[in-house]
């Protein structure tokens, strides 16, 4: 449904087929066809493979790719090898690499074996080297810079695979949404596969409302079944963002849990710990809670891929018995270091700009504080004397 959705929105498909022809394997063929999903036209994307006289179907009714096509059990270091091997660009050998690895990592988690050990028919299927790097191929063939993804939705019910009846998401797919926002919706299938969900948490920049951009194109990826009421189909926007833009947004989580009945060492040593377990931003605010208790609020800023360490060291090293959670938006500065030189030495300035235009200009903090220790000058000095440097980048 990705490859649909490209091809619907002006990815050429002559061009993706020569591309994926790159990878040297003979087991597969290519179509495309027309189709409407509940009166909306878009595109199905079609991988017929040589045993079968049928196209592959990207809907499946089985978990994921949990399902043995008849081409061997390849494991991830095949896959690597062939990708390796091909003539395809750095970027899609490098970003397909990235999404096998994370889905071998998936499976070999829910299989409780190693990413080197395991050997899984649906990651070496020849049908999921086509869905993988073919998204690689079709982002960077239409120009794509960043991929923002809305909230996923996984379906829900039951669904029947190769190692029998499995719950919806699949196990692997469960593995690989972790800490990315999702809900279940309302259809009782399987809306999401562990290649799928791989792809996308692999190569999105964030997920949640759309950023803006001004649209370009729209394409329409289009899946097997029909759903009464609900179109089966996933679309894509393509689009520029503004070039005078250069201010950054993304989203990260704000862990959060009042405490009452620490002390304040136990506190110091938390946030060392928080922070070296990936925390960007640690910080306490003073509170009252129930029974006229002062508290403090602690308050953690991380990053999706450090969420669950942040969360365990909270729960493991605090006196609480529950945290809380919930994604904020940030806007940021796009930010840049330039190094000024002062009469003590070299300083490194932090320059931000908005819409392309330079708004603040700081010193480092750590240089000028090494500065300070080693000419013995007072800080504010060395600090004043980099700031006025400082100011030779403002607009």
């Amino acid at each position: 449904m990705i490859l649909g959705a490209l091809l619907d929105a002006g990815l050429d498909f002559e061009i993706l087929q020569a591309e994926l022809s790159k990878l040297n394997l003979d087991e597969f063929d290519l179509s495309t066809e027309q189709v409407l999903r509940s009166g909306i036209g878009g595109t199905k994307f079609n991988v017929i493979l040589q045993d079968q006289e049928e196209p592959h179907h990207h809907d499946h009714d089985h978990a994921g790719q949990e399902h043995d096509h008849g081409h061997g059990h390849r494991n991830l270091g095949d896959v690597k090898q062939i990708i390796e091997d091909s003539s395809l660009s750095d970027r899609a050998k490098e970003n397909s690499i990235a999404i096998f690895t994370r889905l071998a990592r998936a499976e070999a988690k829910v299989h409780r074996s190693t990413i080197d050990q395991v050997h899984f028919h649906e990651v070496g299927a020849v049908d999921a080297i086509v869905d993988i790097v073919g998204a690689c191929i079709g982002f960077e063939a239409l120009g794509i810079d960043e991929i923002h993804c809305s909230e996923l939705v996984t379906g829900s019910g039951h669904v029947h695979c190769a190692h029998g009846r499995m719950p919806v998401p699949a196990p692997a797919t469960a593995e690989l949404i972790q800490a990315v926002p999702s809900r279940a919706g309302n259809i009782q299938k399987e809306l999401l596969t562990p290649t799928g969900a791989a792809i996308l948490v692999a190569l999105s920049e964030g997920f949640g409302p759309r950023p803006e951009f001004t649209i370009t194109s729209t394409g329409y990826g289009a899946g097997t079944r029909e759903f009464p009421g609900h179109p089966n189909l996933l679309r894509v926007f393509i689009g520029d963002s503004s070039a005078e833009k250069s201010d950054e947004e993304d989203q990260v989580w704000m862990v959060e849990t009042n405490l009452d009945d620490i002390s304040a060492e136990a506190i110091g040593y938390v946030t060392e710990q928080l922070f070296e377990s990936g925390a960007l931003d640690v910080y306490t605010t003073p509170i009252h809670m129930k029974k006229n208790r002062p508290a403090v609020l602690l308050s953690v800023i991380v990053e999706p891929d450090s969420l669950a360490p942040i969360q365990t060291l909270l729960l493991q090293e605090t006196t609480t018995f529950g945290i809380r959670r919930y994604l904020v938006h940030r806007r940021k500065l796009s930010r840049e270091t330039r190094p000024v030189t002062t009469s003590y030495g070299e300083v490194r300035i932090k320059i931000g700009r908005m819409n392309g235009r330079v708004v603040k200009a700081m010193p480092e903090y750590e240089d000028c504080k090494a500065l300070a220790g080693e000419t013995g000058a007072p800080f504010t000095r060395v600090y004043g004397e980099a700031a006025q440097k400082a100011t030779e980048w403002l607009d």
